[in-house]
């Protein structure tokens, strides 16, 4: 439609779809590469790039607002300041595997270690 409404050439335009089966065709791509259109998700088209935020947010359905010991939830407000203090926790404190068993702060607070005896070793040294 917006195509036979404005010409043939759209560039910028941004096609959204719920990133089904469109978004692996092959056609599909092609097509919105022929009028100058872009997918709404990835980079390539690919649905992929969704997943991780899929994941946090079933995380955070689990842990925060169905976990055991939380809500009732009264309020919109109480929600979101729950997630405020979840979302904080997940960035500093959590412990996440792909650290090697470390929270972000731990990681960090290792990786700065890290650095400055590096640095402090070059600078004794030259």
């Amino acid at each position: 439609m917006a195509r036979w409404n404005r010409g043939a050439r759209l560039e910028g335009l941004v096609a959204h779809a719920d990133a089904g089966s469109q978004f692996t065709s092959l056609r599909y791509s092609e097509r919105l590469d022929d009028i100058g259109a872009v997918p709404s998700i990835g980079s390539v088209g690919d649905s992929y790039d969704n997943a991780l935020a899929e994941s946090v947010n079933s995380l955070l359905k689990t842990e925060l607002i169905r976990g055991p010991g939380q809500g009732p939830w009264r309020t919109v407000d109480d929600v979101e300041l729950a997630t405020l203090g979840w979302v904080h926790w997940w960035n500093t404190r959590r412990i996440h595997g792909y650290l090697d068993d470390q929270s972000p702060d731990q990681f960090e607070a290792a990786y700065a270690a890290d650095r400055t005896n590096h640095t402090d070793k070059k600078m004794c040294c030259v």
